[in-house]
């Protein structure tokens, strides 16, 4: 992780909709797996899932039966768990010609913790 990149920290189904599609072009098998664990500004263990694009280091609050969830209630996954080959070529068709910078239009102070 770049220090130079502001830090946000938000629950996935409060970012934009290109980065939520971003993240799951980077985790294609899911969530759950990949999920880090780290204390947080009030001292308490939080698990959240990382991405970064060039403008910033996104650490997407959820639990491991948050990430599950998610993903068995996500029309882009497969039964398996696994992100639909259509889906995943028209999000990386989408997202080739980008440089994957955010889109969004996100207030970074949504409860980033450093």
């Amino acid at each position: 992780m770049s220090n130079s990149k502001p830090r946000v920290i938000k629950d996935f189904e409060k970012l934009d909709e290109a980065i939520q599609e971003q993240i799951k072009l980077e985790y294609p098998d899911g969530f759950s797996t990949n999920l880090i664990s780290f204390i947080n500004k009030d001292g308490l263990k939080v698990s959240a899932l990382p991405f970064e694009t060039e403008e910033k280091y996104y650490l997407v609050r959820m639990t491991v039966q948050q990430a599950i969830e998610i993903i068995e209630d996500d029309d882009d996954y497969d039964d398996d768990g696994y992100l639909k080959e259509d889906i995943k070529l028209d999000f990386e068709e989408k997202y080739s010609d980008e440089d994957m910078s955010d889109e969004d239009s996100e207030q970074d102070d949504d409860d980033d913790d450093d």
